[in-house]
């Protein structure tokens, strides 16, 4: 019980001060570096935040790809990866309703954008499907492999949560105008859910951003299970 109020705090966390970021700071179409890097870090500060705030707990996956790299590095059980799954998807849809709510009191008014992921004409970029595909898989996995190496035996673990984060930051500054970054399928899910009444063709994508990081994550997971990316065996 304890890892899986972990998961949702952190989840919630990532949704509401990431996504938020993004939303109420404004990045449109025409975003300037300083609005990519300002929701990057975002982003990479709420992982840091969170990595120390309930790593000890929990490991601070709120990520289901990053709970699935980690069973299948031989980390954690298929059980213990259910329930942080079930966690991370309420954290994230509880994170994305409380950032509608704020968002809802904006005088001016609001367009029910809740920072969701997408691809195609009229999303930022206006980048293809194979290019937001290509960029979710490989983007995650090399998450994983920063996120699998750092918290491996012998590694300098009080560095763990700060090499995390600062790697989902250049992930973000690469992939922002892209798909607007998932990597995480929790993070897709909650604002695509409760935005789907202004913004359906969200939901609609939001297969990409479950799919992709999975695929990535499960790469990551099998080349440090075998002992290919890893400094010893996962056994």
């Amino acid at each position: 019980m304890k890892k899986a109020i972990a998961e949702f705090v952190g989840t919630f966390t990532l949704v509401l001060f990431g996504c938020g970021a993004a939303v109420i700071a404004g990045m449109g179409t025409g975003a300037t570096s300083i609005d990519v890097l300002g929701i990057a870090f975002a982003f990479g500060l709420s992982i840091v935040a969170m990595a120390y705030g309930i790593g000890m707990i929990s490991g601070c996956h709120i990520n289901p790809a990053v709970s699935l790299g980690v069973h299948l590095a031989g980390r954690m059980s298929a059980g213990e990866m259910v329930t942080y799954w079930i966690a991370q998807v309420l954290g994230a849809l509880a994170g994305a309703a409380v950032l509608a709510i704020i968002l809802s009191g904006k005088a001016s008014g609001w367009d029910g954008g809740l920072g969701q992921n997408g691809w195609g004409a009229g999303y930022l970029g206006e980048y293809n499907l194979l290019s937001a595909l290509v960029f979710e898989v490989v983007a995650t996995f090399l998450f994983l492999v920063c996120i699998l190496g750092v918290t491996q035996k012998g590694a300098p673990s009080h560095l763990a949560g700060l090499a995390i984060g600062l790697t989902l930051v250049v992930i973000h500054i690469v992939g922002i105008n892209v798909t607007g970054v998932s990597v995480n399928p929790a993070r897709s899910l909650g604002p695509a859910i409760i935005g789907a009444g202004s913004n359906p063709g969200a939901l609609a994508q939001v297969w990409l951003f479950i799919v992709a990081p999975l695929i990535g994550g499960a790469a990551a997971g099998i080349l440090f299970k075998t002992g290919l990316l890893s400094a010893e065996s996962e056994d």
